[in-house]
């Protein structure tokens, strides 16, 4: 009997093994909006952590990662997480707050560590636009180190690099609510140029800014309605 059992138990952890090698493997590319602590790397700063942690934010009542709208996502679709690269304050372009240089959390800097995804879910550029920093010109080659400090060439040498890098996965630019227009507008064309799909959020609620359990909610519905589209 007890052979029997164990036999069993371990079919079922086999079909269980099984599925979930099958699962689609979706990589969560992010700033503030995807962090939560213990899932992110840990050079990488998070926002959003459990109780008690020190980074847990008393004016926002988001405080598991079953909460945020990218777990949400991923258990609603059934995809297994291949890696968050989410880090707070984080910037497509090196322009950072008080006129920093980001470059080590920039989007662009972090592109490459992605994993082997087939679905990458990219939410940046809300802390480009609080940022003040400037648009700059529509560029699609031949970036130089300078071009980084403005928005539009940062942001199309990102979906370059992300098209080269991961060939066969599928990535979808999630745009945040009430950012400027003029990010808003020049996301939309670079995604156009390279064909890449956006998502661009609407009537989020947020506490201190950031989506409240509300908020990570109606995202995590949204991006799964943009996901099941034909």
């Amino acid at each position: 009997m007890k052979r029997h059992l164990l036999t069993l138990l371990l079919g079922i952890a086999a079909i269980a093994l099984h599925a979930a090698n099958d699962s689609l493997r979706v990589s969560i590319f992010g700033d503030s909006y995807s962090t939560f602590e213990g899932y992110i790397p840990e050079t990488h700063e998070p926002w959003y952590a459990p109780e008690g942690s020190p980074f847990c934010k008393e004016q926002n009542d988001v405080r598991k990662v079953e909460e945020t709208w990218w777990w949400q996502v991923a258990q609603t679709m059934g995809y297994r997480i291949e890696t968050n690269n989410s880090w707070s304050g984080s910037t497509v372009g090196y322009y950072g707050y008080r006129n920093e240089n980001y470059q080590p959390r920039s989007f662009n800097t972090r592109v490459a560590y992605l994993g082997e995804p087939d679905i990458i879910l990219c939410c940046c550029a809300t802390n480009d636009s609080w940022t003040g920093e400037k648009v700059g010109e529509y560029k699609y080659a031949n970036w130089t180190e300078n071009d980084m400090w403005y928005f539009r060439p940062a942001m199309a040498r990102l979906l370059s690099t992300m098209r080269q890098n991961y060939p066969t996965a599928k990535p979808y630019i999630i745009i945040n609510s009430e950012l400027r227009e003029d990010i808003v507008e020049s996301i939309v064309t670079i995604c156009r140029h390279y064909g890449v799909d956006h998502i661009l959020l609407h009537d989020i609620d947020k506490q201190m800014g950031h989506p409240s359990k509300a908020g990570m909610k109606a995202m995590a519905e949204q991006v799964v309605e943009a996901l099941r589209k034909p």
